[in-house]
């Protein structure tokens, strides 16, 4: 890739940042639902990982997590130890392992959607299903990783923050699961084919991946 390529690719990337940045300051990126917050910041990670590829949905993945690690330091709820180990609720403190949660699902929300597009895009010729596929499974997969990370790591201190007993947290984690994760793939199903298809004609006349 040459340096002009180089730097338009550069523009798009800070394009998407920026997207991510404005949903972090506004209330449609994170939305309170009580103590969770549903998003809808996947989307731009998405719309990365399939439009300019894995390893750009991946960074795109990283702001995306280092904004929810922000949000949850600067705006916690009552279990955004889970999120940030420079919180403390309750006597409860994050840690290491809330560092995992915040980032590594999100990282990986931007890489595998991208691998997935790919992946779909050798056996399906309409390009938009493969689009939608990987909106949607994705989405489902970040949520899994998310609220899986809070049971493996914090099942025990997010029952007490919460008031809950260990079953109970496990019954709400599957809850948000189907209700949050399911609504969130959704509106990625429906809204990142739209947008790739209206910024794909650009990419494409950038010839990025020459």
């Amino acid at each position: 890739m040459n340096q002009r390529k180089r730097i338009q690719l550069l523009v798009l990337l800070a394009f998407l940042v920026a997207v991510e940045i404005v949903l972090t300051l506004t209330p449609i990126g994170y939305i309170p639902l009580g103590p969770i917050r549903a998003t809808t910041m996947h989307i731009p990670v998405i719309l990365a990982g399939i439009l300019l590829g894995p390893k750009i949905g991946g960074i795109l993945g990283l702001v995306f997590g280092l904004t929810s690690l922000f949000n949850n330091t600067v705006n916690p709820t009552i279990t955004s130890f889970v999120f940030s180990p420079f919180i403390t609720i309750g006597g409860i403190q994050g840690n290491f392992y809330s560092l995992i949660i915040v980032l590594v699902p999100r990282i990986l929300l931007g890489v595998i959607s991208g691998l997935l597009y790919k992946l779909f895009r050798k056996f399906i010729k309409n390009e938009t299903i493969p689009m939608m596929l990987s909106a949607l499974l994705n989405t489902m997969l970040h949520t899994i990783l998310v609220m899986g990370g809070i049971w493996v790591f914090f099942a025990t201190p997010y029952a007490s923050a919460r008031g809950m007993t260990l079953p109970e947290v496990w019954a709400f984690i599957i809850g948000v699961i189907f209700s949050n994760g399911v609504m969130e793939a959704i509106l990625a199903a429906i809204i990142v084919p739209i947008l790739v298809k209206a910024l794909k004609p650009t990419v494409e006349r950038m010839n990025l991946d020459e």
